[in-house]
């Protein structure tokens, strides 16, 4: 019992800060781990319980008109697949391999949106055309496949890559970067119920209280917006990036 409520707590954080900037995985996945469950189990069943989160997260940005679906037509599908293939290969590799080139890439982004002044700040999209539809399909694509094999970061990759792309602030990006991430956290929990993954027992409760996080979190993101979006996305790339070094080097 102590055991689910400390994932309860750790599960309503995660999704509260994953809902606003992405990187809640860092929260999460260590509190999985730090309660005794085995990495792949940690990974199934965390995907089981953020999911939910996600779905909350992404209905609440979509009702309030953040999520740009003539976009997701075109690109959400190559998430499916990137996520769905990420999840085949994370069960036959070690993960390791990625971790000092993701830690490069996140950390880059963290420090680039730290000085960038106008980054996010102004909703400068100006329509779809088919070279940034054909970027948005490389960017879903292998985002989907990072978010199956790996995870930590996927939130704040897909949102500073659909703003550097298609020039949204951080509400919109945050609102499309959710939609996205639920169809990699869907397609990938199914790839993990199917590999047996998964401890139901201990995912539905956390699954509830992440659902909590991220109604909460999505209302204060809409209600405040990038000026609020902008510094907790910075912290949290900075401290995936820190996460990663600190295993690197442990």
């Amino acid at each position: 019992m102590v055991k689910i409520i400390f994932l309860c707590i750790a599960g309503f954080i995660s999704a509260f800060v994953d809902s606003i900037a992405g990187g809640g995985g860092i929260i999460s996945v260590p509190a999985y781990l730090f309660a005794g469950i085995p990495p792949q189990f940690t990974l199934g069943t965390n995907k089981f319980s953020s999911t939910a989160a996600a779905f909350t997260s992404s209905l609440n940005f979509a009702k309030s008109g953040k999520v740009n679906f003539e976009l997701m037509k075109y690109i959400a599908p190559f998430t499916f697949i990137g996520a769905a293939i990420g999840v085949h290969t994370v069960i036959k590799i070690n993960q390791q391999y990625l971790y000092i080139l993701v830690l490069i890439l996140i950390l880059g982004v963290g420090i680039y949106s730290l000085f960038s002044k106008t980054i996010g700040v102004e909703d400068d999209f100006n329509g779809l055309n088919k070279k940034n539809i054909f970027y948005g399909i490389i960017l879903a694509f292998f985002l989907g496949f990072y978010d199956g094999f790996f995870g930590p970061g996927t939130g704040s990759f897909l949102m500073f890559g659909l703003i550097k792309i298609y020039g949204f602030d951080f509400v919109k990006g945050a609102g499309n970067a959710r939609f996205l991430n639920f169809i990699s956290n869907i397609t990938a929990l199914l790839m993990f119920a199917l590999y047996k993954r998964i401890y139901y027992i201990i995912g539905i409760p956390v699954a509830v209280s992440m659902i909590f996080g991220a109604k909460f979190g999505t209302a204060i993101a809409l209600k405040k917006g990038s000026k609020l979006i902008k510094p907790i996305f910075v912290s949290m790339s900075l401290a995936v990036a820190l996460k990663m070094l600190y295993n690197i080097v442990k």
